[in-house]
């Protein structure tokens, strides 16, 4: 049986993550786990006993596209590094999920109208977000590793 101090030379403290990173990585998870408990619960509130309205079952998927494009950029940021343009992609997709998904859940479920025009300002974000992604990954990619 070995003693802890023969532990292995080469053992070393792991390397932390960006913040950055890591905060996109979680918010991504947690945007995918309200997603689902969205998902469920709109199946069972009475408000919907009708069936849920196209526009909510739009903002749930689109929610959680957007929640995989969370963690994806989290995951580009740890492989290319500090980005202004991935950074601005994850600051997009939040920005998009509570403009356009967060606005419609509380638009149907609340009958709270009061911000309904920001709804398309939130597709805008998302659409902004994947093109600032993409710069970023060529960017990032782009890079020599001499």
């Amino acid at each position: 049986m070995s003693s802890p101090s023969s532990a292995p030379s080469s053992f070393s403290v792991p390397e932390a993550w960006p913040l950055s990173v890591r905060w996109f990585l979680a918010l991504g998870a947690i945007s995918a786990c309200t997603s689902v408990v969205f998902s469920a619960a709109f199946a069972h509130l009475p408000v919907f006993a009708g069936g849920v309205p196209t526009a909510v079952q739009t903002a749930l998927s689109q929610q959680q596209f957007h929640s995989l494009g969370l963690l994806f950029t989290g995951l580009a940021l740890r492989v290319c590094g500090a980005s202004r343009w991935l950074q601005a992609a994850g600051w997009l997709m939040l920005v998009g999920l509570l403009l356009f998904s967060f606005n419609l859940y509380a638009r149907h479920v609340w009958a709270w109208d009061a911000l309904r025009a920001l709804v398309p300002w939130g597709g805008a974000a998302w659409i902004f977000a994947w093109l600032a992604l993409a710069v970023g990954l060529v960017k990032g990619f782009g890079r020599s590793n001499r």
